[in-house]
C-alpha cells in the first residue's frame, strides 16, 4: 500500500483573496506595494520589485551584470546557465563540495574573472545544505564580487542566516509552486545597490507581475517561515533515520542519498507514495542537485501538515527498505 502524503498548495486564505481579486474586490489596494514591503522585511534591501518569475528576476539581475557569470558546478539552479548564454555572458564555473561553495575554491578561478564579475547561488545547495553566506558574502565583498543570492527555497529563514542583504548585494526568488512562498507563480529581486533599477525598466515592464499573483505573493509571504522552519524540522529528522545521506548536518529542505543503482531505485519510490498525482522523487546526477549516483526526496514539495512524526517515521522506513 502507498504512504498517502499531500502536495503542497497555496493557503486557502490565498486562494479565497486571489479569487476575489478575479472578481475585483481587491482592485482597491496596491498588492504589489504590498508585498514588496513584505520583502524586504525579510531581505533587509531598500528595494524590490516583483516580476512574472523567479527567472526574470534572475533575468533583470544577470543583465546589469557588467562581467563574468560565475556558478557553481552543480546545486544551483538550471537557469542560471540558460540565461547567461541567452544573455551572451561569459560562465565561469566554481568547483564545489557537492554544491557547498568554499572559498579556496573561489581563490582558484580569481585570476580568471573579469572586473564586475556575479557569484549566482542557491542559498540551499541542491537544496540539502545551506551555504556559508556569511562567509562567501566577505569572500565577495574583499574581491568586488557581485553576491546574488537564490532564496526560492529559504526566504523564512528564522536564524537569518540566508535570505539576508546584509550578506547578499542582490536576492532573488521564485513564489511558483512549489516553493516556501508558494503561489503559483512569480518573483522577485531586492537589493540596497543605489540606482540599480536604473536601466531595467524596459525588463520591469515585460516581466511584469499581475495584480492577482502580487496579491497571492502578499498572502503567502505570511506563511514563509513556518513553511521553512517544519519542512527543515522534518529533513533533520529524515536524515538521521536514513542511510548514505549526503550533507547530514545541514539546514535544508530536501534530502538526498546515494546509491549506485538510482533508476531503478527512483521507480520503486514512486510506486511507494503517493502524492495527490505529483512527484517528490528527483534521480541524480542531476545539475540542480548533485553529480552523483542517488534520489533526492523532495520534502519541499509536501504540504507541511502532513509532515507528521508518523509519515516521517514511514517515509524512512520505505526508503531504507529498498536502499539497502
Amino acid at each position: 500500500m502507498k504512504l498517502k502524503l499531500a502536495y503542497k498548495k497555496p493557503s486557502k486564505i490565498t486562494q479565497i483573496n486571489m479569487s476575489s481579486s478575479c472578481i475585483g474586490l481587491n482592485n482597491g489596494e496596491d498588492y504589489n506595494q504590498k508585498a514588496c514591503d513584505k520583502i524586504k522585511k525579510f531581505t533587509k534591501h531598500d528595494s524590490c520589485k516583483l516580476v512574472n518569475s523567479g527567472n526574470s528576476a534572475i533575468f533583470i539581475a544577470m543583465n546589469n551584470v557588467k562581467g563574468d557569470i560565475i556558478i557553481p558546478d552543480q546545486g544551483a539552479w538550471h537557469g542560471f546557465k540558460q540565461i547567461a548564454k541567452f544573455l551572451g555572458k561569459n560562465l565561469v564555473t566554481v568547483k564545489t563540495y557537492y554544491g557547498l561553495v568554499k572559498t579556496d575554491f573561489l581563490d582558484k578561478i580569481l585570476d580568471d574573472i573579469s572586473e564586475g564579475s556575479a557569484l549566482f547561488l542557491t542559498s540551499l545547495a541542491a537544496y540539502t545544505a545551506e551555504q556559508d553566506m556569511k562567509s562567501i558574502s566577505k569572500y565577495c565583498r574583499d574581491n568586488g564580487i557581485l553576491l546574488v543570492e537564490d532564496v526560492s527555497g529559504s526566504i523564512g529563514d528564522t536564524h537569518e542566516h540566508l535570505c539576508n542583504g546584509f550578506y547578499s548585494d542582490v536576492i532573488v526568488g521564485s513564489t511558483g509552486e512549489p516553493k516556501i512562498v508558494n503561489v503559483g507563480n512569480g518573483g522577485f529581486i531586492s537589493t540596497s545597490i543605489p540606482n540599480f533599477f536604473k536601466d531595467s525598466n524596459i525588463l520591469l515592464k515585460s516581466f511584469k507581475c499581475d495584480k492577482i499573483t502580487c496579491v497571492g505573493i502578499y498572502n503567502e509571504l505570511n506563511f514563509a517561515k513556518s513553511n521553512f522552519v517544519n519542512t527543515v524540522n522534518a529533513c533533520n529528522i529524515l536524515k538521521k533515520g536514513i542511510n548514505n545521506v549526503m550533507h547530514p548536518d545541514k539546514r535544508g529542505i530536501n534530502v538526498i542519498f546515494r546509491n549506485d543503482n538510482a533508476k531503478e531505485l527512483s521507480w520503486k519510490l514512486r510506486d511507494s507514495f503517493d502524492v495527490e498525482g505529483r512527484g517528490i522523487i528527483t534521480r541524480c546526477p542531476n545539475y540542480n542537485r548533485l553529480k552523483i549516483k542517488g534520489i533526492a526526496l523532495e520534502v519541499k514539495n509536501l504540504d507541511v501538515k502532513c509532515l507528521t512524526k508518523n509519515n516521517l517515521k514511514s517515509i524512512i522506513d520505505i526508503i531504507n527498505n529498498i536502499n539497502e
